[in-house]
């Protein structure tokens, strides 16, 4: 059943997102502080909201996409933000902020009487565009059963609680595995490479084989052997991932040994490649401690 929504945060994940409820039938009011990153759906029909509040005044239902957890925490709940707005009553957060913003975040709006999915996604950019995402949720069962129709046009969905944040510790559990993938993997292929092995062989020696894991799957086939290096997820924000995974494993008193190497190796990568490269790029930190390239000339 076609409905109205709005949608804030039309970037990278949440273009497609946003582009796929319009596919399914949806009228959608969307905001950006990007004026260009709203010309395409506003091409195919979608409303432009002149603020956030603006927007939470026009819609009952808001869905955000967004970077950070202080821009989450500012769009949610600073003074023009959603919890001024006089019509909505439903908030569906699909950014990772990690479970104490979420949490907050909940606690802030259900003062007005708004109540918060917490539904953090997985799958990247390619998954966002088809509607192969991992989407978690955490909500009430009412709540779920409600919304569950329009977070399938997204991609596959799993309820995993009802306290607001347990899906955010959910996708903290899985990018931690996704880095530490990617990270082993790149350490793996330049040892590989240097001792004289075809990376493409080596990638499908590992796929048919006990080490296949994300990396080997899709992000070196597609983004580091033909050295395209365009995954379409920054290494600034899988820093962030890891630094929200290892600050809960922290309050939880559960110990990361592999986690904290894990995040001084992303840390590295970002202080050297820049937030904003492609988190395939991290390979390219162990290839020039190496002296050699994958993929590349040998």
């Amino acid at each position: 059943m076609a409905e109205s929504f709005g949608f804030i945060g039309i970037g990278r994940m949440g273009g497609p997102m946003a582009g796929r409820l319009i596919d399914q039938g949806h009228a959608l009011t969307i905001y950006d502080v990007s004026a260009a990153a709203l010309a395409p759906l506003a091409s195919r029909g979608a409303t432009l909201a002149s603020s956030v509040r603006a927007l939470a005044d026009a819609v009952e239902t808001i869905f955000v996409s967004l970077p950070t957890p202080d821009i989450v925490r500012a769009v949610a709940l600073g003074e023009d933000g959603v919890v001024a707005g006089k019509r909505i009553r439903t908030y569906v957060d699909l950014s990772t902020t990690g479970p104490r913003t979420a949490a907050a975040v909940a606690e802030g709006l259900a003062a007005k009487g708004i109540a918060t999915i917490d539904a953090p996604v997985s799958g990247g950019v390619a998954g966002a565009r088809k509607g192969t995402l991992a989407v978690m949720v955490a909500c009430a069962p009412d709540l779920y059963a409600r919304y569950q129709p329009a977070l399938a046009t997204f991609g596959k969905v799993f309820h995993v609680g009802e306290r607001a944040g347990m899906a955010q510790v959910m996708k903290l559990a899985n990018n931690l595995l996704s880095a530490t993938a990617m990270a082993v993997t790149s350490e793996a292929m330049v040892m590989g490479v240097k001792a004289g092995l075809d990376p493409r062989i080596m990638i499908e020696v590992i796929n048919a084989g006990s080490g296949r894991n994300s990396a080997t799957q899709d992000k070196f086939p597609q983004a580091v052997l033909p050295r395209s290096f365009d995954f379409g997820f920054t290494t600034g924000l899988m820093c962030k991932d890891l630094k929200l995974c290892l600050e809960e494993a922290e309050a939880q008193h559960v110990p990361m040994w592999v986690g904290g190497a894990v995040r001084q190796l992303w840390q590295f990568a970002s202080n050297t490649l820049g937030p904003d490269s492609d988190l395939t790029e991290i390979v390219k930190c162990i290839e020039d401690w190496a002296g050699i390239e994958v993929g590349g000339n040998r």
